[in-house]
């Protein structure tokens, strides 16, 4: 008589594999959401120093040395240009929600600011700016924000509110 074989898996053995792969699930899982907050928070940055790069860009060649009032202001470009001083990711709206940060640019009008080049009134350009970058998640406590001076800041709670458009904020320090 031949003795019969079994084939295939027994279901202990695939309550076996699927309780290992839940296993390095739940370690892996922790580090996947780190490393997705760490890449928010190198795309914000990268954010901010495009927008200071624009501004300045702005200030020198449009703005008569006066700053943009807003993101969408910075995506139109000067005549004879067809390159906005900002992507277009960054200019859809005045506040714009990009890598699980939303990206907010902030300026107030200063009363003997010329017109600007690319259709700006008088009086609506600024001498300075504040720019931030807030998550969107609650469990992220990483808050970015520049401003006129090209700093970069962070914070564990939102410095939109306390970075002036020109000097140093009342909280947080300058990323290095």
């Amino acid at each position: 008589m031949k003795a019969s074989r079994a084939h295939g898996f027994a279901l202990i053995d695939l309550i076996f594999v699927c309780g290992i792969i839940g296993l390095l699930c739940g370690i892996a899982l922790p580090r996947l959401l780190q490393a997705r907050q760490s890449a928010g928070a190198a795309s914000a940055i990268g954010s901010l120093r495009a927008i200071n790069s624009g501004q300045l860009t702005y200030a020198l060649t449009c703005g008569s040395g006066f700053y943009s009032p807003s993101l969408t202001r910075l995506g139109i470009p000067p005549p004879g240009s067809h390159e906005p001083y900002l992507s277009p990711n960054l200019t859809l709206s005045d506040n714009v929600i990009k890598s699980n940060y939303t990206i907010t640019v902030a300026a107030a009008g200063f009363a003997g600011a010329p017109p600007t080049c690319n259709g700006l009134g008088g009086g609506q350009s600024s001498q300075g700016f504040r720019a931030a970058a807030d998550p969107v998640e609650p469990t992220n406590v990483r808050f970015f924000a520049s401003n006129a001076n090209g700093i970069i800041w962070e914070n564990t709670t939102s410095l939109l509110s306390v970075i002036p458009e020109v000097g140093e904020p009342a909280a947080g320090h300058p990323l290095r």
